[in-house]
Order: structure tokens, then sequence, then C-alpha cells
């Protein structure tokens, strides 16, 4: 992608499956876009409340603003930049609170509650047989699922040549898990405490359902009062470090696959930027009062990261490595997964599957799907996308269908690929 000089990850998927069914994918990554912008944004505000006691809505308007405003001036190189000093600073602030944590004597020895049941079970944990098929349907979704964003893709395409992407990328993984080590300890910590011990009292977190709270509550009642505002201002950096990512990259897909390539072709390249910088707003607005809405926005996060997982990136490889595949496949492949994905049915938001997969089993009220559905729904999108895709190639090459039924116009018309000045076009947006 970063040979071809792409500006966004829409661009493979129109240049294969044309502009109207890029369209359609934009929707997905666009709302898991403004759904992760809202969802870190609550976690902040639930962060603030605890550990300062002041109204979450006060830190989530003050940190959008901020975001937004830096943004929308700055562009890729003020999220860029920004970025390196949130992750710096997000990194040495939550190592800061982990020795506190450790040494607070309202905890065991993590190594020896790590296998040893004290005040609850051995947080390492277990797996149980029967959940194995999920277990790996979620790494998979997690591994596979993050691929196709355009919050990645934006730094891909900005590198300054394919190997620095590369690098970057394989640099990036390894240091995703080394700022997951904080997190580990932090949650282990919070296992092998005696919560009566502290002011929070009993029961424990898990017991109230508070465990999506376990970082602020473990920097309010274990750590000093000079270390939890530290690690508030590590989310704080953490929160910043990612809004700024999710809304540069959808303004940047609307402005450039939606505005100027479907709805107005001759827009200049100020023209694309004031429009990024218009959708910036509307989006961010949009996002921040989503926040408000805290827990059901991180299911509808979920939930649309699932479709992107089900749905966008099988077309992507499609469009990446596949490029016979076209637009009558691409159709097939989108309709028959987003089925597939509804019928699954979705507990965090109260909706019952109407399909019930093998080992399908009805627990607390619920019913709980053990087959791997999502990576299951991932694999026949991609192949009913290849198998439809032929097949409409063969109906069409072969005359059994007349070209009048050609209605995407696929075959009958010259495959749109881009001419010499949209090149140099996207190389000088690339470049902006």
């Amino acid at each position: 992608m970063r040979s071809k000089n792409y500006v966004t990850m829409m661009d493979p998927l129109q240049e294969t499956f044309g502009d109207t069914m890029g369209s359609i994918l934009f929707i997905p990554s666009l709302l898991g876009d403004i759904f992760w912008f809202a969802s870190i944004l609550a976690s902040l505000g639930a962060t603030v409340r605890v550990i300062l006691d002041v109204s979450g809505y006060i830190s989530i308007i003050i940190s959008a603003c901020t975001v937004i405003l830096y943004t929308l001036l700055g562009g890729l190189y003020s999220v860029a930049y920004t970025d390196v000093i949130q992750l710096l600073f997000m990194m040495v602030s939550l190592w800061i609170c982990v020795p506190f944590a450790l040494l607070n004597s309202a905890s065991e020895n993590i190594a020896y509650t790590a296998v040893n049941k004290v005040f609850q079970e051995p947080w390492i944990g277990n797996i149980q047989s029967q959940y194995i098929a999920r277990w790996l349907d979620d790494l998979a979704y997690l591994s596979l699922g993050g691929i196709a964003w355009q919050i990645y893709f934006q730094r891909v395409l900005a590198a300054s040549s394919s190997r620095q992407a590369m690098v970057t990328s394989y640099l990036a993984g390894a240091f995703c898990a080394v700022l997951g080590i904080p997190s580990i300890l932090i949650g282990a910590v919070a296992a092998s405490t005696d919560w009566n011990q502290t002011s929070y009292g009993l029961p424990p977190p898990y017991q109230r359902n508070e465990s999506n709270m376990i970082l602020p509550l473990v920097l309010q009642y274990l750590c000093p009062t000079y270390v939890s505002v530290a690690g508030l201002g590590a989310i704080a950096a953490a929160v910043m470090s990612s809004a700024d990512s999710s809304l540069l990259s959808a303004s940047s897909m609307f402005a450039y696959n939606i505005y100027k390539k479907m709805l107005r072709k001759r827009a200049s390249d100020r023209e694309v930027l004031c429009v990024m910088r218009l959708s910036m707003i509307l989006l961010g607005s949009a996002g921040t009062g989503l926040a408000f809405l805290s827990n059901s926005v991180y299911d509808l996060w979920f939930l649309s990261g699932e479709v992107v997982y089900a749905l966008v990136f099988p077309q992507l490889c499609c469009s990446l490595f596949l490029p016979s595949t076209n637009t009558y496949g691409s159709m097939a492949g989108f309709f028959l997964g987003l089925v597939l994905r509804l019928l699954g049915g979705e507990n965090s938001l109260k909706i019952p599957p109407l399909l019930h997969y093998p080992g399908c089993i009805f627990e607390d009220g619920i019913y709980v799907q053990l087959f791997p559905f999502k990576t299951f729904t991932m694999l026949v999108s991609l192949i009913t996308i290849i198998v439809m895709s032929y097949l409409a190639q063969f109906l069409f090459m072969k005359k059994i269908l007349s070209k009048r039924w050609d209605l995407c116009n696929v075959f009958y018309k010259e495959r749109s690929h881009p001419a010499p000045h949209e090149l140099e076009e996207r190389e000088t947006l690339h470049n902006t």
C-alpha cells in the first residue's frame, strides 16, 4: 500500500470494487472510529471521577476540545509528534505507579496469588476446555481485526518508504507488548489485595461489577495521592494519543474517499483539507456526545470492531492480494457476512441469537455462542467474495448473461485505473 502512494485504506477498496461499494465499506470503519473516540473519552471521565472526585463530564469536554483543536491545526504532524510525547509520558507514569501498588501493605505477593487462592481465585486464571474455541476466536479477532483500520494505515502510508513502514509496524507490535506489562501487574495487584484494609471496603471490585474500573481504583486506594495524579496523567496521555488518531482517521477517509471521489471529484486540495477540518469538528462533537453514554459506547465499539473484522478485513485482503475479484463478489460477501453476524446475536446489546451455532448454550438467562462464529463469518465472507467474483466473471465472459445485466459495469467497461494526473494528484495529497 505504501509503494502505491495510497492516501487512505479505502483507496485499494475503491480501485478494486468501485466507489459505491467502497463508500459502503467506509460505514463500519467510520462507526468504529467514532465509537472508539467516545469510549476512550468515557474511560478518562470515569478515571477522573474516581481519583479526583470531579464530574467526568468536565474532563470529557476539556479533553475532546483539546484533541480537536490541535488535530485541527496540525493534522498528522501534530498527531505524530504529540503521540511520541504522550506514549513516553504514559509509559513512565504507569511504571512509577507499579512499585507503590506492589508494596502496599494490603496486597499479597502477586507471585504467590498467581497460583494460590487468597482473597479470590488465582489471578493467572484458566481456560475451560469448552471455551477454547471462543478464546481462539477472540485471539483471531484481536490479531487480524486490528489491521483493517485507517488509524494504523495513516501511519504506514505516511512513512518515508515501504521498508520504514514495515520496520515501524514490527517495532510498534513489540512496544505494544511492553506497554501492556504495567497493566498486567496492576491487575494482578488488584486481585491480590484485601480491599477490606482499604477505605474502599468490601465487597471487592469484581463482586461490585467494577472490574472495568480497576486501574483508577488501584491508583486511588493503593497509591499515594501524588502517584495517583501521575497515573491519571498517563491515562489522559493514552486517551489523547488514541483520540487524535481516530479523529484524523475518520475525517481523512470522509474527505478524500467520499467527498472528493464521489461528491465533488474536481475539488481542489485546499477544499479537501477544509472539508477534512469541518468533518473533524462534526465527528469529534458526535464522539463527545456519545462519551456520556459510558458503558453502552464500549459495547457499540466492540460490535463495530467485529463488523470491521468480519466484513472489511476480507475485502481488504482480496483487493490487495486477489485483484481479479470484483464488485459482485464484494457485494455478496459483504451482505452475507453482515447477515451472519446479525443472526449470531450480541449479548451486550441484548440482541438474542437467531442462529444457534454448534455448542451454543443457555447460561444465566442468555445464549452464549461457544462456536468461533466471528472468524467463521469472516471466512464465509472471504470465500463468498472469491467464489462469486469468479462466478460472475464466468457468466459474463462466456456470455451466459447478457451485458445489460452487468449493472456495475465491471466486465463491459474498462476497469478504472488511476490516470497519470490522478496519480500525481494522489502524491500531492499524500505529501500534504
